[in-house]
């Protein structure tokens, strides 16, 4: 592309983008409104948090695209930091409510989320928290998403550390999102519209996502240190990909499927590896949700159809009938499905769904540039006959003209078409490519015996292994130390706020070696800590059940490095069930359990290939002694 070109192209979008984006930016709080548009539905003047996350990305790719321009008037530096500007406004609301962060991570209670949305020109919240379905947990993990990718692409979101501990507890607070009910992108939760908050699939896979994206992820960039970076447990990572497979194509229990499901499937999440579960779950939107002027939310959606009664909260179940065929349907999916159709470079696709942009596009008398309406319906008098042939008859948009998010991602997909920035420059993570790809590591195995006559007794079998003291200067720790080191992580005073919940942590977080405060420690996995789990004293029990672990280590593992776990061997564990050990330890020498490849070597030996994670900052928390019981955090506050 020339010169000239490329520069009236770049000024086009730009003059686009402000128009229809930077001048509905707030000069103060930098937050945007979800649109103009006050009415019977709501006040659409406030700023959401997952509108303006975004709304802001055509900002950001244009920001991207002037970067290559070396004369660009200082275009690029405008438009980033209006990206800046709006993500730490964000930022600001959400740390005004860091005492509800705080109290929801114990109770996973909607009363005590977030809020989903606030005042654009203050940052104040706008409802009460029991006035609105405030815990969506999707909102939040997709601000942490963008949050990595944006500081990833070299811009400065996170400014101190107290910002840095704030996001920290944020990833604890969508850290339980695989069993945590929300109320899911449409803030009413369940489809009956009861209220009732419901585990979400696109939650979940937009969680995923964020732990993903945080995990060893550094905010300050590659200006930053060790003490800016985010520890993410990679469980919870393991826990979200085996909910959200288990659910999909599903969204819920009562939305057998939802179009929302796009953006955990595509972007900007790309949360599913496997593909053929992106194919299913796509083919399964397409077939039954989309439309002539987008697609349906979910099937039997009332809202904003003209036979919804804006007066009552909720419908019985067997209402729901009256609505379907007559969904309302949404321009904004098919910007997603331009989205997807680009990261697969599917060139029929992409013309098709920029066809279909184009014809619901709608350009008021008074504006340049043809706007995404929120979505189109059925009027009152058409009502029938489109029930009598579902798609037969013309609808029209609604006021929310336009809706600034869908308009943002259409925006977005047309810049990626032109080659103004590419798939990488947006997603420079490089999530969109991990279709497909899985890992299945060796699992490293490290003995230790409880002293030395029990490593006689096991050298004597054929197996390898190092007393406690000989693995100096490497410490032996269970895992309860480990779970009240995490409570100190994130932890700042000045904001009220502790770091993760003490809780039981499972194996795939206990497969590393873990350099604390200076120290190097390793930590068995939870089921050999007798002082814990009384079910360690049967060892037919404890050798099924670590054969379960080894598997899903296998499994799920997604760090860099192997896993790295540490076995405990003592004579109460041999004193009943020796056979089974020596059974299992003679599997571990050949070098599969049950078909997983396992490597069993000196500890020493085995941190040359291991994940190390490195925390620094313990505060005043110390491991107890033999001779000194001090310790911030008793054994008598785990939870399962």
């Amino acid at each position: 592309m020339r010169n000239s070109d490329l520069n009236a192209k770049l000024d086009a979008y730009y003059r686009e983008v402000k128009a229809i984006i930077l001048d509905r930016q707030h000069p103060t709080t930098g937050l945007l409104p979800a649109s103009t548009a006050v009415n019977i539905h709501g006040d659409y003047t406030n700023a959401w948090v997952r509108d303006n996350v975004y709304s802001i990305q055509a900002v950001w790719g244009l920001a991207l695209a002037y970067r290559k321009v070396d004369s660009n008037d200082g275009r690029a530096f405008e438009l980033e930091h209006a990206v800046v500007k709006l993500m730490r406004g964000l930022l600001f609301c959400m740390m005004k409510q860091a005492d509800k962060v705080e109290a929801f991570k114990e109770s996973q209670s909607p009363l005590d989320a977030l809020h989903a949305k606030y005042n654009t020109a203050t940052g104040d919240t706008v409802v009460g928290d029991d006035e609105w379905g405030h815990l969506q947990l999707d909102a939040t993990s997709l601000y942490l998403l963008m949050l990595a990718q944006m500081t990833a692409s070299g811009l400065s979101i996170i400014y101190s550390q107290d910002e840095v501990n704030f996001v920290q507890n944020l990833v604890f607070y969508i850290g339980r999102t695989y069993r945590t009910p929300d109320y899911g992108i449409w803030e009413r939760g369940d489809k009956t519209n009861h209220g009732l908050p419901e585990l979400n699939a696109s939650s979940i896979a937009m969680a995923k996502a964020a732990l993903e994206a945080l995990s060893g992820f550094n905010l300050f960039g590659v200006r930053g240190s060790q003490a800016s970076v985010i520890h993410v447990l990679p469980d919870e990572i393991a826990k979200s990909r085996i909910t959200l497979e288990a659910l999909l194509p599903r969204e819920s229990s009562s939305k057998e499927v939802d179009a929302a499901l796009l953006s955990a499937i595509g972007f900007p999440a790309f949360s599913v590896e496997d593909k053929a579960l992106v194919e299913k779950t796509r083919n399964t939107i397409i077939t039954k949700l989309e439309g002539r002027y987008g697609l349906k939310r979910f099937l039997r959606d009332g809202h904003q159809t003209v036979l919804e009664d804006i007066e009552r909260l909720h419908y019985e179940p067997e209402e729901l009938k009256q609505f379907e065929h007559l969904e309302s349907e949404w321009p904004l999916f098919y910007t997603y499905l331009l989205l997807d159709s680009i990261f697969a470079d599917d060139q029929l696709q992409i013309s098709s769904y920029l066809n279909k942009l184009k014809q619901v596009a709608y350009k008021p008398d008074d504006d340049s540039f043809p706007l995404l309406p929120e979505l189109y319906y059925v009027p009152l008098e058409n009502v029938e006959k489109e029930r009598q042939k579902p798609g037969s008859q013309d609808r029209v948009p609604n006021e929310n003209l336009p809706l600034v998010w869908a308009q943002s991602l259409y925006i977005l997909g047309r810049m990626l078409v032109d080659k103004l920035i590419s798939c990488h420059d947006i997603d420079p993570l490089g999530r969109h490519q991990r279709l497909g790809q899985v890992s299945r590591p060796v699992v490293q195995l490290a003995i230790i015996a409880q002293d030395e006559a029990l490593q006689q007794e096991l050298a004597e079998r054929g197996v390898r292994s190092q007393t406690p003291e000989q693995i100096k200067p490497i410490e032996l720790r269970f895992t309860s130390d480990l779970a009240n080191s995490y409570y100190q992580i994130g932890r700042n005073d000045k904001l009220g706020l502790t770091g993760r919940p003490v809780r039981r942590l499972l194996s795939l977080s206990t497969s590393r070696i873990f350099q604390l405060a200076g120290n190097m420690v390793v930590f068995p996995p939870a089921l050999f800590d007798q002082r814990e789990f009384y079910l360690s004293i049967d060892p037919q029990f404890l050798v099924e059940r670590l054969k379960g672990e080894i598997a899903y280590i296998h499994r799920h593992w997604s760090l860099l490095g192997r896993p790295t776990v540490t076995l405990l061997l003592t004579h109460a564990l041999f004193t009943n069930g020796r056979e089974a050990l020596f059974t299992l330890m003679d599997e571990i020498r050949s070098g599969q359990v049950q078909g997983v490849p396992v490597k069993l070597e000196q500890l020493s030996l085995l941190m040359q290939t291991a994940n190390i994670e490195r925390i620094d900052d313990l505060h005043d928390y110390t491991f107890a002694t033999k001779n000194n019981a001090k310790t911030t955090i008793t054994q008598r506050h785990l939870q399962v």
